[in-house]
């Protein structure tokens, strides 16, 4: 692939990227499109972005556009990222779940990547029923989704080399919820058995997902344009029940493109909650 990829091509391309998954890149971000997509170009034998763009217009091959959506996904994640949010989960968001005797918690870790996020929250409903094993948190169930199936398949192995594990992740926690498994570790299976992983683009309906008493969406919206945040945020909260949680990254917030939630600061960090 050409690093001089023309003005008109690169406004092209960006169109479809948004419209098809709604990651919006901003202007001199060419590089980007090199850098991700020369591997894949070359594997297609497509010999610039014109005829990608071309290809992607006629729909053929199928698989195609899901190779160009995963290829340009930022998949950046980490055991406990950030951490104040798993501390808020299981010492704020738990126990006022408790006081309502909920019978099943579900979770939704919106933007999976390979995993991490999902299998942090329920090494958190793990570590917090240590202290309340007549919680109903027992009965989580974590549905886990992304939009890169390749992100998924990963995921769905649970298993992960030292180098990915030492991010994020103690040595007491790797030797209490991680089996070795030849040169890698693997997810215990009770860490493993809450969580079920599926394909989910944000632009698309959630209704198949059911309702959650929690959604993670973090580090995710910082990729979309205003509308679309509002309208993620807007759909999400329909997704919740009565009452329920949202949580988004260090760097994000609802002001300015939700009225649907209140925000919940307490000493382990901010979070939200959906509006009565």
């Amino acid at each position: 692939m050409p690093e001089n990829i023309s003005q008109l091509d690169y406004e092209h391309f960006k169109t479809f990227l948004e419209d098809a998954c709604g990651i919006l890149l901003g202007e001199g971000k060419q590089y980007l499109i090199v850098s991700r997509l020369t591997k894949l170009l070359r594997q297609e034998n497509i010999a610039s972005v014109t005829e990608l763009l071309v290809t992607l217009k006629k729909g053929y091959p199928r698989h195609l556009q899901s190779a160009v959506i995963d290829a340009m996904t930022t998949n950046e994640t980490s055991w406990f990222r950030d951490r104040t949010p798993f501390d808020a989960l299981t010492k704020a968001v738990f126990p006022e779940l408790d006081k309502d005797r909920l019978r099943q918690v579900r979770i939704w870790s919106s933007a999976c990547s390979s995993g991490q996020e999902p299998y942090t929250i329920s090494i958190s409903i793990s570590e917090y029923l240590a202290s309340a094993p007549l919680s109903g948190v027992k009965n989580s169930q974590i549905e886990a989704t992304d939009i890169s199936a390749s992100m998924l398949e990963e995921a769905k192995l649970a298993e992960y080399d030292n180098s990915i594990l030492g991010r994020g992740l103690s040595d007491a926690r790797k030797s209490r919820f991680f089996k070795a498994k030849d040169e890698r570790w693997q997810v215990a299976d009770d860490i493993k058995r809450r969580v079920r992983f599926s394909e989910q683009n944000l632009l698309a309906s959630y209704a198949r997902l059911g309702k959650f008493d929690i959604i993670f969406c973090r580090n995710v919206l910082i990729y979309f344009s205003a509308e679309r945040k509002s309208d993620i945020l807007d759909r999400m909260a329909k997704a919740l029940n009565p009452g329920g949680y949202l949580f988004l990254g260090a760097s994000e917030t609802i002001t300015g493109y939700s009225e649907a939630f209140e925000m919940i600061r307490c000493p382990y960090g901010v979070y939200y909650r959906l509006k009565a």
